[in-house]
């Protein structure tokens, strides 16, 4: 009997495994799920690090969104051997804008002034999701929830990772492994150009844009984003 395949699922900032809740459940009669924690470290070396001695299988399909594509992409760099297939959810292969940058210190500055996620959350909210979705209660819930859970220092800890990651573009080309890039049409933070960027980078990468979904794409469209993730596990 061939034995399932083991499917390394990576978080992104402010998420842990509700993020991946619905896959996990969608997709175990075909794999075994395993939820990586990135909370831990300041550094995405070192999340990656991590990930790669914890995780139950020498060999494995890796799928990360947002943060957590940060993180598969430098396992990429750190262990290619290990991986047979890599998913990349909501997320890019560039630095951040300056913006950007002041953004991340501003709400680290907030989080630890408020100790609490309230005023970040409700901020964040409508970059995370799609328009249609701000209003959606259950779904605000599960992203205000995870990001409590997650606490003010590891959060502080997970944006110096991000502030600090190394542009990864150089390192596209070597991806050898069949490669799904995955983003929502309305993704406001990583917008589907940068994906498109990843695909002309990847020999082995092929697209899918889920509409009307914003950033959190296995959060907003569950069943769209198992399908895709279905076909990228079971393709050639």
């Amino acid at each position: 009997m061939e034995q399932r395949p083991h499917l390394i699922l990576l978080p992104g900032l402010l998420c842990d495994r509700a993020l991946w809740e619905p896959q996990v459940a969608g997709l175990s009669e075909s794999c075994t799920p395993w939820v990586g924690d990135l909370t831990r470290d300041e550094s995405v070396a070192v999340m990656a690090a991590r990930v790669l001695a914890e995780v139950p299988a020498q060999r494995f399909a890796l799928a990360g969104l947002s943060m957590g594509g940060y993180v598969a992409m430098e396992i990429m760099r750190q262990a290619p051997q290990r991986v047979t297939r890599l998913a990349l959810l909501d997320t890019r292969a560039t630095l951040d804008t300056p913006e950007e940058t002041a953004r991340r210190q501003e709400f680290m500055r907030l989080a630890q002034a408020e100790r609490g996620f309230a005023p970040i959350t409700t901020r964040l909210v409508p970059l995370l999701i799609h328009p249609a979705r701000v209003k959606d209660e259950p779904l605000v819930r599960v992203i205000r929830e995870m990001a409590d859970r997650v606490g003010v220092e590891a959060y502080v800890r997970q944006q110096h990772a991000i502030m600090a990651r190394p542009d990864f573009r150089s390192d596209l080309s070597r991806i050898e492994c069949p490669t799904l890039i995955l983003c929502g049409r309305e993704d406001a933070l990583t917008p589907l150009h940068m994906h498109e960027e990843l695909v002309r980078a990847i020999r082995t990468a092929r697209l899918a844009v889920i509409e009307r979904c914003g950033h959190l794409s296995t959060l907003e469209r569950p069943a769209e984003v198992n399908l895709a993730l279905r076909d990228w596990l079971v393709g050639p």
